[in-house]
């Protein structure tokens, strides 16, 4: 499903314009990404977590060239789904 997708099918079952439902997803999507640039996580209940993950410095090839390399510590953005929401897709509920 892509944004657009979501963006219509928000506003065929709310009623609000496609306008609006978009200038809302963009905005949440933003307030995700600036908080974790931030580094903060975000948990939304019954959903899932944004979470931001360290990885940390370590030796990688470069098998072109036949060299290591050294690869910096880093934060990456991660998705852990809620308990509930697993299950859902698991057990292929609908959600209405």
């Amino acid at each position: 499903m892509t944004k657009a997708e979501i963006v219509a099918e928000i506003a065929n079952k709310t009623g609000i314009e496609k306008v609006a439902v978009q200038a809302t997803v963009e905005a949440f999507m933003e307030t995700i990404k600036k908080s974790m640039v931030n580094g903060e996580n975000v948990y939304l209940r019954g959903f899932g977590s944004f979470t931001i993950k360290k990885r940390a410095e370590k030796t990688g090839r470069n098998i072109s060239k036949n060299t290591t390399i050294i690869i910096p510590a880093h934060n990456i953005p991660a998705f852990k789904p809620a308990k509930s929401f697993v299950n859902d897709v698991k057990n292929n509920v609908n959600v209405k």
